[in-house]
């Protein structure tokens, strides 16, 4: 039965299947997983702060090592969250913490590049991040668009395509081919974020979905971070195509 599916491969079937049949103290509620994702999201804020003042203090080094210890070191915990849901209590603080070293360097990084061309750019960025991810969760919650089997499918196959699609572009550039749509400023590339965010943003109704289905189904406490940790990595997908889209507009100018 496919109760439990998203687009997000850290929000699966199988974990949340596995994890309500092992039950045997506090469950699952949505409230406490929005909880715990607002703390992870402080520690987002917390650790984006700290490596965007590195790059204003004049420590771009530092900055960067830090963004490196972010990238590798969430990844890791990512890998260890998916494959060990339990430790979720432990490490999803920790992975909000070191995504917020790489996204606050990126940020900063981003914000110096297209401070003249375009001012206030990651600023729009959070903003439009958040503004998409209240209107995918009002979008839910007034049952306005419903997570049916069919949606699910739709938007599970762009997700992997897209996942597919940056795979094959990393690869062939590491053999020296460039694909300049995936940076320039085109009409196509624009299409191509354009259409990435909406996958991004939809994928969010599906992650709403699996909380609240892994709630009823009395998942154990711990899928609280699981799902908070799962719901992060939405938004930070969403948070970075959303900079690509707007440096691809101050490309324009």
């Amino acid at each position: 039965m496919a109760l439990f599916q998203s687009g997000n491969p850290t929000l699966s079937q199988k974990i949340f299947s596995k994890s309500a049949a092992d039950v045997s103290g506090e469950v699952m509620t949505v409230r406490g997983t929005m909880n715990k994702f607002g703390f992870m999201l402080f520690m987002v804020i917390g650790g984006a702060a700290y490596t965007w003042r590195l790059l204003a203090q004049g420590a771009p080094e530092t900055m960067q090592t830090f963004m490196m210890i972010g990238i590798f070191g969430g990844l890791i915990c990512a890998i260890a969250i998916i494959f060990k849901p339990t430790w979720a209590p432990y490490l999803a603080p920790a992975y909000g913490l070191l995504e917020g070293f790489f996204l606050g360097g990126i940020s900063a990084i981003m914000n110096e590049a297209f401070a003249e061309k375009y001012p206030g750019l990651v600023m729009q960025a959070v903003g439009l991040t958040f503004g998409v991810a209240i209107a995918m969760f009002l979008l839910y919650n007034f049952k306005i668009i419903k997570a049916t089997e069919k949606f699910k499918s739709v938007i599970i196959s762009a997700t992997m395509g897209i996942a597919i699609f940056y795979l094959i572009a990393m690869v062939v550039r590491m053999f020296g081919v460039n694909m300049p749509f995936m940076y320039d400023s085109s009409a196509l590339g624009i299409g191509i974020s354009l259409f990435v965010i909406a996958i991004a943003a939809l994928n969010l109704i599906l992650d709403f979905d699996m909380i609240e289905r892994g709630a009823d189904a009395g998942a154990p406490k711990y899928m609280e971070w699981y799902g908070a940790f799962g719901l992060l990595v939405t938004i930070v997908w969403l948070y970075i195509e959303m900079l690509k889209l707007l440096s691809r507009f101050a490309g324009r100018k």
